[in-house]
């Protein structure tokens, strides 16, 4: 018999010295898998796809360009200004005795076996109160950074080199709510291109990765035999071995993902502006009991507030540890932050949360 060569197969006959040759119902051999298909487009767009863009040379795909930090003021910063006038002599609120009372109502009414006549009929011969004083600064910035986008193209403008880029700190953004976290992302401009897609090489198809781009399967139920248990023909793939593969149809390809089959990319750099309420506590405890964590669930009373450019931080309070811990994280954050973003607000209060405490009641 004339050896006839089929899938990669040497000869028809038995005895062949292929290991993978195995007859069909009709003395043939089955189609087991092609080898895989050797097109491979890049994971990642290259580096050559991106044009250079004065002012955003550091600019990747990805990972962004970092955080920039904005230029040098043309004109000095201004000065932290006095703001509000704070208080000469710090006037720290005391408990009454019908909030006092109402406490001790509250604390009988939660054990089962107080009595509430003390708390109607007794009289307060004293009580003392332990305060817990709570500063926190608030500091509101703006940041920026950068980074190489595609997408798909569909006829947007191309306006890449027609005038020069603005820089990122000159690219016009909302005005944004103060202390509020917000985002907003958008395109620089004039730094639009349009380049042939990487992923597909400018194909707009890619080959199918589960038939390796030949549109067919090995035959699941016959395992490509092409034959059934008691040697009947497989019905499955009418004794061919494989089957047309179901996830491009048997076309072999399918549309690239990347960019949707419109074989071009729109390239651009991508400007991420992002405002930050950052936020610090310091809290004074002066034997309370009060739990740090639960401080957030009640109100207390607000001593003193201001709110400007850059704040002052506290003269003159009556804890020492207070106006300490304001010094340090007024500076801390006034050079932190300046250093990788633009300081657009600050504010600052220093609230005082207090627990009566009765010594006598008679």
């Amino acid at each position: 018999m004339e050896n006839q060569p089929v899938m990669g197969h040497q000869n028809r006959n038995y005895g062949t010295t292929n290991p993978g040759y195995v007859p069909t119902a009709e003395g043939a051999p089955a189609m087991f898998a092609p080898p895989a298909a050797g097109f491979s487009g890049p994971s990642a767009p290259p580096a050559g796809m991106f044009d250079s863009v004065p002012g955003y040379e550091g600019t990747v795909a990805g990972g962004g360009g970092g955080f920039l930090p904005p230029p040098m003021p043309a004109f000095p910063a201004p000065q932290p200004q006095p703001g509000p006038e704070q208080p000469q002599t710090w006037n720290i609120p005391s408990i009454t005795e019908d909030t006092a009372r109402e406490a001790f109502a509250l604390f009988a009414s939660s054990k089962c076996c107080y009595s509430s006549a003390p708390v109607k009929d007794g009289v307060i011969t004293s009580m003392d109160a332990f305060n817990t004083y709570r500063y926190r600064l608030e500091t509101f910035t703006e940041s920026r950074s950068t980074e190489w986008s595609h997408k798909p193209y569909n006829g947007q403008p191309v306006d890449a080199f027609s005038q020069p880029s603005p820089g990122p700190w000159d690219v016009p953004a909302k005005t944004p709510s103060f202390f509020v976290g917000d985002k907003q992302v958008m395109k620089v401009p004039y730094t639009s291109s349009m380049k042939p897609c990487h992923a597909c090489v400018g194909l707009g198809r890619k080959p199918c990765k589960h038939c390796s781009g030949f549109g067919n399967r090995v035959c699941s139920p016959c395992n490509g035999s092409g034959m059934q248990y008691g040697g009947n023909q497989c019905l499955h793939c009418s004794g061919r071995g494989r089957t047309n593969c179901s996830f491009c149809h048997g076309e072999g390809a399918k549309q690239c993902d990347t960019c949707r089959g419109k074989q071009q990319l729109l390239v651009y750099i991508s400007l991420t502006v992002k405002w930050t309420n950052n936020c610090d506590n310091y809290v004074v405890e002066q034997s309370s009991g009060l739990q740090v964590d639960n401080l957030s669930k009640v109100s207390g009373k607000q001593l003193f507030s201001d709110s400007q450019y850059l704040v002052y931080p506290l003269m003159g309070f009556p804890d020492p540890a207070v106006v300490s811990a304001a010094q340090r994280l007024v500076g801390e954050h006034q050079g932190k932050y300046s250093a990788t973003s633009r300081i657009l607000q600050q504010v600052t209060e220093p609230r005082l949360y207090s627990r009566p405490s009765i010594l006598g009641v008679k």
